[in-house]
């Protein structure tokens, strides 16, 4: 076997994700997010809750991340939160079928889309892209993964958000306009999909902003819960 390559610079870190009940971590590779996919959070956005194609965007493979607070961040004055169910693939290819689909997913966590949204509605206006307001360092707190093997596939279930006790969010799963399987369909249309991809795959409605200094909670019935502090 042939030596290592060397590198000019350090080699970036590799993200990795704890998964629920094992040693083992999750490697991200990609991070794919999936707008307006819930009928009442396209009305409030002031878009058509009918089954038009749907949109993708992406965040970092580092803005995931586990842990217990939020850094609020620079450049903007708000920061929205939209509470979202992540699935984390085991495989990939183009074109994927529908009945193949879900066999590429390894498991699910409760996660949390922060954005910009002054920065995003900024952008829109312009029609420029959403990076600035999506992609920035820690905008996708999540739960540690569980398995599809565990918990099988959630096709219903609530998902629910509180800021300070209050509850913000409060949906269903069953409420996605694009369902799960569909949803990577419709990006293995766009993207050849691989192992250590993550999808997070749309908001109810009742997005918000955050303050310095709240208590944030998210969870997905038998999925998952997280809870963080803006900082």
């Amino acid at each position: 076997m042939s030596a290592m390559l060397a590198t000019v610079i350090p080699m970036p870190e590799t993200v990795l994700l704890p998964v629920e009940g094992l040693a083992e971590r999750f490697p991200v590779r990609r991070v794919y997010c999936v707008g307006r996919n819930y009928a009442d959070h396209a009305i409030e956005m002031g878009g058509d809750p009918s089954r038009e194609p749907p949109f993708f965007f992406q965040k970092n493979a580092d803005n995931l991340y586990v842990g217990d607070s939020f850094p609020y961040p620079a450049q903007s004055t708000d920061v929205h939160f939209e509470a979202e169910l992540v699935m984390a693939l085991s495989g990939g290819g183009a074109d994927i079928a529908l009945e193949d689909a879900l066999s590429k997913v390894y498991g699910y966590a409760a996660g949390i889309d922060f954005t910009r949204r002054d920065l995003q509605d900024k952008a829109k206006k312009m029609s420029r892209p959403w990076e600035a307001a999506k992609a920035f360092e820690m905008s996708a707190p999540i739960s540690a993964l569980v398995p599809a093997a565990r918990i099988g596939h959630p096709q219903a279930g609530a998902i629910w958000l509180d800021v300070n006790g209050s509850r913000k969010q409060s949906g269903d799963l069953n409420q996605m306009i694009w369902k799960l399987p569909e949803i990577i369909v419709e990006l293995s249309k766009l993207f050849v999909l691989a192992p250590g991809d993550v999808i997070m795959t749309g908001t109810p409605a009742g997005v918000g902003p955050v303050l310095r200094g709240d208590q944030v909670t998210c969870g997905i019935d038998g999925v998952g819960k997280l809870s963080l502090k803006v900082v």
